[in-house]
């Protein structure tokens, strides 16, 4: 029976949850660098025990840690990040100037066929490569020094770029997302990239239907159908068919769209996970815990279903995947049963829920902050108050998002 791994990285430290293919039982090794905020842990495809993780400090720094052993050592690696060149300026929240400063790496993706090739997004947004196993990092600027750069602006958590994905079936090809800038892509290796936005709408910046400006919370892929993106976005859920030329909203009946992590089932590519929040002021679900729906071949019965999250995952940005609520959708993305929580480790989860969609317009439900005082002025502007967050630390911005 195979095994499974999840890598959490929370505010205090690391964790690694391992469990068979039932995942009845759960062990639970960590907190690894405790104390220690960890904005990343991911496992090489191409060697199941080198796992990589970005652990960072106000006080301390950025450190990048790196294991061969699949957890249980660790030892820290490269940590100079330089923008190549003069990394010039873009805007800042009052849309005034602002030099490019490195602040966090927020990802780690690593080759998915060299342990040792491993690439970085990070704060302010810029891209880079290391080919020694994280001992030396090298800036891929074509990113960075795209036309539209200068006008990029951070989101409410800094200007991050928060998810890698590299295309397994075409060597070349990845995509990368920014807050608040957009999705990208390139199909060479990184050294050239364009913008792929088209579909998005963004209310509450000058032009909401703008080729930048998004603030795209999260992208996923599944491996078996790399022509099929999934995008979280500040507000709505997205889909694209076409590796990201056009993208449609696939919200559905979500209590609400707005959210920050977005996964694909590892082994089925049709079940689609999401974490609906009420709201960019209301950072938790919707809904209190209740029986789910599953459906499978058109048939639907209740149950109560577990969060822990699809099969196979071996990274997470989210330090409370294991016990949120979540919700999921097969195929199209238009129905999303709620699947509330279980406490990761539980000895009676049954089956993750599911549905099988239905081709109807979205039914959405209401963008409300409930009796929640607004982050922004308007609900549906972009994922920052430019005022507000202008005289915010930088801390308690990043930790805003």
């Amino acid at each position: 029976m195979s095994g499974v791994r999840v890598l959490v990285g929370t505010r205090k430290g690391a964790f690694i949850l391992t469990s068979d293919g039932k995942r009845e039982t759960w062990d639970v090794s960590g907190p690894h660098f405790a104390g220690w905020e960890i904005y990343h842990v991911k496992g090489s495809p191409a060697d199941p025990d080198r796992v990589y993780a970005s652990q960072t400090s106000s006080w301390f720094g950025q450190v990048i840690q790196r294991s061969g052993d699949g957890g249980q050592t660790w030892e820290p690696v490269g940590n100079e990040f330089s923008y190549d060149g003069d990394p010039g300026t873009h805007q800042w929240y009052d849309g005034t100037p602002h030099p490019w400063e490195f602040a966090r790496v927020w990802h780690l993706e690593p080759s998915l066929d060299d342990p040792d090739t491993v690439y970085a997004g990070v704060e302010d947004a810029g891209l880079f490569r290391s080919r020694d196993g994280g001992r030396q990092w090298q800036e891929l600027p074509g990113l960075r020094c795209h036309r539209s750069g200068p006008s990029w602006q951070p989101g409410a958590g800094g200007m991050c770029l928060h998810t890698i994905i590299l295309d397994p079936h075409r060597p070349g090809r990845m995509f990368t997302a920014i807050s608040a800038a957009g999705a990208f892509r390139s199909d060479d290796e990184g050294e050239t990239w364009r913008p792929v936005n088209h579909g998005l709408k963004s209310d509450g910046i000058p032009d909401p239907d703008a080729e930048v400006g998004h603030c795209v919370h999260r992208l996923a892929m599944h491996p078996g159908r790399p022509g099929v993106l999934y995008m979280q976005k500040h507000w709505d859920v997205m889909r694209s068919d076409d590796a990201g030329e056009s993208w449609r909203e696939v919200s559905g009946n979500l209590p609400t769209d707005f959210g920050f992590p977005i996964d694909v089932h590892a082994h089925e590519p049709d079940t689609v996970y999401v974490v609906p929040i009420t709201s960019d002021s209301c950072h938790f679900p919707p809904w209190s815990p209740s029986p789910a729906t599953r459906t499978t071949s058109r048939r639907t019965a209740s149950c109560a279903s577990t969060a822990a999250g699809p099969a196979g995952t071996n990274g997470s940005r989210s330090p409370g995947a294991c016990r949120r609520s979540t919700a999921t959708s097969t195929s199209c993305g238009t129905r999303w049963p709620s699947t509330p929580s279980t406490p990761a480790g539980s000895t009676s989860a049954p089956p993750a829920a599911r549905c099988t969609p239905r081709r109807t317009p979205g039914t959405a439900g209401p963008r409300s902050s409930g009796t929640c005082p607004p982050y922004c002025p308007s609900r549906f502007r972009r994922c920052h108050d430019q005022g507000r967050a202008a005289r915010a630390p930088a801390h308690a911005r990043a930790r805003a998002r």
